[in-house]
């Protein structure tokens, strides 16, 4: 096999081979503030993942919202789970192409806006 049939047949495995891109948080946010998220590429066979979570300690009630690439047992299911000793419920759904659990329906604001460029000086500082 020559030269050139070997880098158009790597080329080939490397297009097919491609993996889907999702929205991964840096860390989870409570609503209204949406994550610090940043595209990575998944494993096989894994799909792109939007998760919220319910809880309330005492008279706070609060939404978690966090992204990330999941297998795909983990799409579309609901449940309880105890976070540092607070029940919370969560719920969780799935998306098949590149970045599709990007959106949000949180308005920016001020906060949100500003939140990324503080934390970012605050690390590097």
């Amino acid at each position: 096999m020559n030269n050139s049939a070997i880098i158009l047949s790597l080329l080939f495995l490397m297009h097919c081979g491609e993996s889907l891109r999702c929205y991964t948080c840096l860390f989870p946010t409570i609503a209204p503030l949406g994550c610090i998220k940043f595209p990575v590429s998944c494993p096989p066979y894994e799909r792109c993942l939007i998760t919220s979570a319910t809880g309330r300690k005492g008279d706070f009630q609060f939404v978690l919202h966090d992204r990330s690439c999941s297998i795909s047992s983990f799409c579309d299911t609901t449940g309880h789970r105890s976070i540092l000793g607070i029940n919370v419920t969560f719920h969780n759904t799935c998306c098949d192409t590149d970045l599709c659990n990007g959106g949000t329906t949180e308005k920016a604001t001020l906060a949100t806006t500003l939140l990324p460029p503080i934390l970012l000086h605050l690390f590097h500082s």
